[in-house]
């Protein structure tokens, strides 16, 4: 699986020094600290719910990819505005097959896309849990969270299984593409 990073810091080498600081956020249970260990090549077995949050980097070459994977429940949600200062990425993460929520989902996203830390700032969604029968496809998410209408940023939305790592290293692939160029 560690092969979307990778291929993220190799088109990275060309600069030296460069840190890209992305925030992962989502509901909680919609699967963020198993999408991050699946990134980082760690076992997905063993995953509590995140109280606070978690840091992973990736240093190679000179280049450093900050991950900040923050804890979603309800009370921990007000906190997540402390983070979002020199942000490069939005990663959210929305739990397909958990159809009560997304109401809730998409209210949390739109209420981040509005805060001032993350003007124009890049959103990657992972539409996450596509393995479960239950899964609402990625385009019915996008329609359902209205991201048609988020002109002011470049968004992907992206079907994946952070427990496969299926679709994972698409959404790195747009990573890549999109916010690396940018800050070269």
């Amino acid at each position: 699986m560690n092969e979307g990073l990778l291929s993220v810091i190799e088109k990275l080498k060309g600069s030296s020094e460069q840190e890209v600081r992305i925030v992962l956020l989502g509901l909680d249970n919609a699967g963020k600290t198993t999408l991050l260990k699946s990134l980082a090549s760690e076992d997905v077995n063993t995953i509590t719910p995140t109280q606070g949050f978690n840091i992973k980097s990736v240093a190679s070459h000179g280049m450093k990819l900050n991950v900040w994977d923050i804890g979603g429940q309800r009370k921990i949600r007000p906190f997540w505005k402390k983070y979002l200062e020199n942000t490069d990425l939005l990663i959210y993460v929305i739990d397909s097959a958990d159809k009560k929520r997304f109401e809730e989902t998409g209210l949390e996203l739109s209420e981040l896309i509005d805060e001032e830390n993350l003007k124009g700032v890049p959103v990657l969604i992972f539409a996450n849990k596509q393995d479960l029968a239950t899964a609402s496809p990625a385009s019915e998410i996008a329609e359902g969270l209205n991201l048609h209408t988020y002109r002011d940023r470049e968004w992907q939305i992206q079907a994946c299984s952070a427990v496969s790592g299926e679709g994972v290293q698409d959404g790195m692939n747009w990573i890549c593409n999109n916010i690396v160029n940018k800050k070269k």
